[in-house]
């Protein structure tokens, strides 16, 4: 058995706005492990500025995987705990190699096309025209759930477009999220969640800064909105660690980003904590490739959740690789019929 890698840069559709930045490409991993004609592939799915893993000797890690192969996926895995996207590779590259189709990790009614995930409509920062394009877009596609990113344009502006979803649309009919990836300070964020709750909204998303326990804390003692974690889970690795911040926080929500956090052992860790403190949770994407997308999804479907999921990624990119992933009125798909595109296996081949 042989492991090797290869980079690909992933190029969006048009640029993707954060509260950190305009996003125009992605770099990622392919981990590739062959022994005669048994072929095994995951995805190391880094996320520059936002992984935890995001540091010069990455590359010399996943070469270090390749040359380790031998001592085991236990081992691997054990070795690489602050490296929680070249976790999730190695996790999805040895499920990948067991079964007989390498795309079908956890096989399921989903991967029989019997079954679907539902999603949440992806809407990006931008100008108030163009994420107001946005929101037409995703209802007219038949989304139930959009998720807004706030944050980055004047707060007002925001509420404006938010309102004008709920003046046209109640609660039950469009369930509105909104993501602030920290936006907020630590003085303004609970008046802010105040009126964001006027608008009967689902929940918001990391409102301040992570790695203020206490401060969040008080927050969600105190919001009438309720709180979903998100970059406060990347970086805490030890479970002891991940219950004190549970108990210490209580939030309502938390999100679960596989490739940020150390794969599917990490995120099942989180899950049973969650809820043994009754604490809700949902799975998002990280930018992956239908590489990593296509695994992620596929555990998500086992876990059995009915809140709309963070899966909707797979159609920014101009060169991603084609898969029987498909979305129709707000739910992700897997169509068999459909092929992977497999040439990218090949060391030689190059995605345009």
């Amino acid at each position: 058995m042989k492991a090797t890698y290869k980079k690909h840069t992933l190029k969006f559709k048009r640029p993707s706005g954060t509260s950190r930045g305009v996003l125009r490409t992605k770099e990622t991993w392919f981990l590739i492990i062959k022994d005669g004609n048994k072929t095994g592939i995951g995805e190391c799915g880094l996320l520059k500025g936002f992984s935890f893993d995001d540091r010069p000797d990455y590359e010399d890690r996943l070469h270090w995987v390749c040359e380790n192969l031998y001592r085991g996926e236990e081992a691997l895995l054990s070795d690489l705990t602050e490296f929680p996207s070249i976790q999730i590779g190695v996790e999805s590259a040895f499920l990948s190699f067991k079964e007989n189709n390498p795309f079908e990790l956890f096989p399921s009614k989903f991967t029989e096309g019997n079954a679907s995930i539902p999603i949440n409509g992806l809407v990006w920062m931008g100008d108030k025209e163009f994420m107001n394009s946005q929101i037409k877009e995703k209802i007219a596609s038949g989304f139930k759930c959009i998720k807004m990113k706030i944050g980055a344009i004047d707060f007002e502006t925001e509420m404006e477009l938010l309102k004008a979803i709920r003046n046209q649309f109640s609660a039950t009919e469009i369930e509105l999220r909104v993501d602030a990836n920290g936006a907020f300070s630590t003085k303004e964020a609970l008046e802010k969640l105040k009126r964001l709750s006027d608008l009967q909204l689902h929940s918001i998303e990391q409102p301040i800064k992570a790695g203020q326990w206490e401060t969040m804390a008080k927050l969600c003692e105190q919001t009438p909105l309720p709180i979903a974690l998100d970059e406060e889970l990347i970086g805490v690795f030890q479970e002891s660690n991940k219950n004190k911040l549970l108990q210490t926080i209580k939030p309502q929500y938390i999100i679960l980003k596989p490739s940020l956090i150390g794969g599917f052992r990490a995120s099942d860790t989180w899950i049973e904590l969650a809820e043994n403190q009754n604490c809700g949770w949902w799975i998002t994407s990280a930018l992956e490739s239908n590489v990593g997308l296509n695994a992620i999804a596929q555990y998500t479907f086992t876990k059995n959740s009915n809140l709309p999921q963070g899966l909707g990624t797979g159609s920014l990119y101009t060169n991603n690789i084609n898969a029987p992933l498909e979305v129709n009125n707000g739910f992700l798909k897997y169509n068999p019929k459909s092929k992977w595109n497999t040439k990218f296996l090949n060391n030689k081949f190059e995605i345009d």
